[in-house]
């Protein structure tokens, strides 16, 4: 039984991506050469991996359980071979792909600023970043990193934290001429709120006090699965919004937003790095979380100068 890395490497990213065309588009090559490797394990296996039928493609049972052990496998040595060079000769670029998973705001506002300083760094190193809400299973998926925001549920994952940030609750201006500022938590009852799709109100909308938390009933007008959606409602008016700091600090500061109910505590969320545990953690991910430690080490960027860290 004789096979190649090229070949496992090539095996895995059709069965991540559903096709021959999507695989050659991520590792470089022609289709013709993602079918020929994957024919060539095939048969040093002595198994087929794929039902072909209509030009289309399926793995079998058996693949999807070899795909589950080579996947940890395949990244553990690309671990302990790169590692090997890096600490070898510290001098040694930093190569190969960095696959990143973040949230879809948290990415686009602050994550990307971040990721081109740490490129333009280590230019000889290949990134892959998926910005999506969606929860995403890192060892399963090939990812090296994700971001994650509030408590991480995942106990198998190896984790840092970067920073905390602080649920904000906030209004527009027009809002507040109408219908008048909220001075207390229980007055959210007479207001129209904007409510989060993924967690209940009684969870989403809590405050603390004297070591007590709050859960006042609220009247959710909207629910929205995004918090960049919410706060462009809040913006336009249509209620009072509960946002992460980094989420709705922009709008504050241009006056779209103004900060409500502010001397009442408010659900604090770590914004941690997180990885499966390989042992040795590859050098390339080493260095990008001591880059995003040192980037956030002094607090979020996104809060205004002077806030409590």
């Amino acid at each position: 039984m004789r096979y190649t890395l090229d070949e496992i490497e090539t095996f895995l990213a059709v069965i991540e991506l559903g096709t021959l065309t999507a695989a050659a588009a991520r590792l470089n090559i022609a289709k013709s050469v993602v079918s020929k490797r994957v024919s060539d394990l095939e048969r040093a296996l002595g198994a087929a991996l794929f039902r072909r039928q209509a030009g289309r493609i399926t793995p079998t049972e058996a693949a999807d359980r070899l795909a589950e052990r080579l996947r940890p496998a395949l990244a553990a040595l690309t671990a302990a071979t790169e590692s090997a060079a890096w600490e070898m000769d510290g001098s040694i670029p930093l190569r190969g792909m960095l696959k990143v998973s973040a949230p879809m705001t948290f990415g686009t506002q602050h994550l990307s600023t971040l990721i081109a300083r740490f490129a333009a760094r280590h230019p000889e190193l290949e990134f892959r970043i998926d910005y999506d809400d969606r929860y995403h299973d890192l060892a399963q998926e090939g990812y090296d990193l994700g971001l994650r925001i509030g408590e991480v549920q995942d106990s198998a994952l190896i984790r840092r934290k970067l920073c905390d940030d602080r649920m904000m609750v906030c209004a527009s201006p027009a809002y507040l001429a109408a219908r008048g500022m909220p001075e207390a938590p229980g007055d959210l009852a007479d207001h129209g709120c904007i409510g989060y799709a993924h967690m209940a109100n009684a969870r989403f909308w809590q405050f603390s006090e004297g070591g007590r938390t709050l859960s006042p009933v609220t009247r959710t007008r909207l629910t929205v699965n995004n918090g960049e959606a919410m706060r462009e409602l809040a913006a336009g008016g249509l209620g009072i919004a509960m946002l992460p700091g980094f989420i709705a600090q922009p709008a504050i500061d241009r006056g779209a937003l103004v900060p409500l109910l502010s001397g009442w505590g408010t659900r604090t969320l770590p914004i941690a790095a997180v990885w499966p545990p390989i042992r040795p953690v590859p050098a390339k991910l080493r260095a990008f979380v001591d880059f995003l430690a040192g980037e956030l080490k002094d607090g979020a960027p996104w809060r205004p100068v002077g806030a409590t860290r």
